[in-house]
């Protein structure tokens, strides 16, 4: 698990990409926001991994935070491999604008507080406009199972948005939820309400993650979870959408 700040709004937003790697492939899950390529490498290089081994991304899903630096990384190598799901890959690619980035959104920059630096709201709005965007190589679905690493099974987690992907590394029985899952004060919960596109969609996916014997969550917000985690996901599959 990889840990990167990043200063949203005048606070430190600490989001936790995934590093997997052997001894033929260097896997990165999700990239960050746009301009973190730096801090990633930096993480990368804290584990003794060359970042230049970088060879395969995947992408659990559209959002900015998810795809910041995967133009950056794509175009200063050619042997990266960029995975995605394909209701995912039109929005990764660029062939269509972000699905949380609408009009509504836009405008709303406008509207922010005075006391909001002017930058801020330029550089935000150049990058709604604008977003970073690479070609997706390779398509994953649910159940697929990827041979690198030791074995990465692909799990359809709806809901946060519609191609939204979880990721099963099997020998180290880890969850990657990307943002299916959140941990706050140190408990697993839901995908965040507010950012979801698909409350009840989001809900009948957290069942799908209870059919693997697991030992570890990494949630992109909120870092590790390791706390009776199969007791967690049946009480968070119990619940009703709201």
């Amino acid at each position: 698990m990889l840990s990167i700040t990043a200063p949203i709004m005048g606070q430190a937003n600490t989001i936790h990409p995934v590093l997997l790697w052997d001894e033929r492939d260097v896997v990165l899950v999700d990239t960050g926001f746009p301009g973190q390529w730096d801090q990633l490498r930096q993480e990368i290089s804290a584990y003794g991994v060359e970042p230049e081994r970088l060879n395969r991304i995947i992408v659990t899903h559209q959002d900015i935070d998810h795809i910041g630096n995967l133009q950056v990384i794509a175009e200063s190598s050619s042997t990266v491999e960029v995975s995605a799901h394909e209701l995912e890959k039109p929005y990764i690619q660029g062939d269509q604008r972000l699905l949380k980035f609408t009009d509504e959104a836009i405008a709303s920059i406008d509207r922010m507080p005075e006391q909001v630096p002017e930058s801020f709201r330029k550089g935000l709005k150049a990058i709604m406009l604008n977003p970073p965007r690479a070609k997706v190589d390779r398509l994953v679905q649910g159940e697929e199972r990827l041979p690198w690493c030791g074995g990465i099974t692909v799990i359809d987690t709806p809901g946060h948005t519609p191609g939204h992907i979880s990721l099963y590394h099997e020998p180290s029985r880890t969850l990657i939820a990307g943002d299916a899952l959140v941990v706050r004060d140190g408990k697993l919960y839901g995908s965040e309400p507010g950012t979801t596109l698909d409350l009840t969609a989001a809900q009948t996916s957290i069942a799908k993650l209870c059919g693997r014997e697991m030992e570890t969550v990494v949630c992109y917000h909120g870092g590790l979870f390791r706390d009776h985690v199969m007791d967690r996901l049946a009480e968070l599959a119990a619940v009703k959408a709201q």
